[in-house]
């Protein structure tokens, strides 16, 4: 029941089954514990050394057989909190090293839900405006809704400023647009893609095969650290965002709400 995140927190996949096993069971043998948690007896024995090495079971000995008893799993805490602590000393270290390396120029790729994470997690460390073409409130899904209520905490935080040529399929997500106090214009329905590129300091990120806020879990997204790019592609970003206001079209609302103008530049 536990065992997938007791494994998250650092132990092998039989150190958890035992572990849970005993918080389950109490004291008990060697012999009781492989059957109960279906790991084989001459690996019990291993997975037990490390469990007590670890100082999460204890040995009792008996005049026939040892027992063991798991501690309190407070413990778990006690243990996130030394590694804590041992990352905040070498932190500063970590970061002059990694900020004393040149990243003019860099190519590489996110994946998966953790993808998504690193890429709230860049636009926060670099802090500078972030400007978004073709956005379609993909941070909404469920899937990052707890990564992203966070993200937007801190970056109203950090004061980030936020500029969204949305989708005309966002028109909707009154949620979703609420957040950036109207510092978003649309793009016409015809000029939707299943693409979004994010500017924001130095970075640009390029996501692909997106369906408003759906996305596949597996798919990658690619980020270039080049400030001639980012710069670049924020100047047409401006050129987009200033047309906007320039070529006539029609005003779409919303409920309670007054939307910025769409709209097109061939008829």
């Amino acid at each position: 029941m536990y065992t997938d995140v007791f494994t998250q927190l650092g132990l092998a996949k039989n150190e958890a089954r035992i572990y849970e096993t005993l918080l389950t069971e109490g004291e008990i043998g060697v012999g009781e514990i492989s059957t109960k948690s279906k790991v084989h007896r001459r690996n019990v024995y291993d997975s037990l050394n490390r469990l007590i090495e670890k100082g999460l079971v204890f040995e009792i000995r008996g005049p026939k057989e040892n027992h063991y008893k798991p501690v309190n799993p407070n413990k778990f805490s006690e243990m996130l909190a030394e590694k804590e602590h041992a990352l905040a000393k070498i932190m500063p270290q970590l970061q002059a090293r990694y900020t004393g390396r040149p990243h003019a120029n860099e190519v590489y790729i996110y994946r998966g839900i953790e993808g998504w994470k690193n890429y709230l997690n860049d636009m926060l460390r670099v802090g500078q405006p972030i400007y978004t073409l073709g956005a379609k409130g993909t941070l909404s899904n469920p899937k990052l809704k707890t990564d992203f209520e966070q993200f937007v905490i801190d970056a109203k935080a950090k004061k980030i400023e936020f500029r969204l040529l949305c989708d005309n399929s966002l028109l909707h997500n009154r949620e979703f647009l609420a957040l950036f106090d109207k510092n978003y214009r649309f793009l016409p329905k015809k000029y939707e893609t299943g693409s979004t590129i994010d500017i924001f300091g130095d970075h640009v990120v390029i996501f692909s095969g997106l369906e408003g806020i759906n996305f596949d879990e597996e798919a990658s997204f690619t980020v270039i650290i080049n400030k001639q790019i980012a710069d670049s592609l924020r100047t047409w970003f401006q050129l987009i965002w200033v047309a906007s206001d320039q070529i006539p079209a029609h005003r779409e609302t919303l409920p309670d709400r007054q939307i910025y103008p769409s709209f097109d530049f061939i008829n």
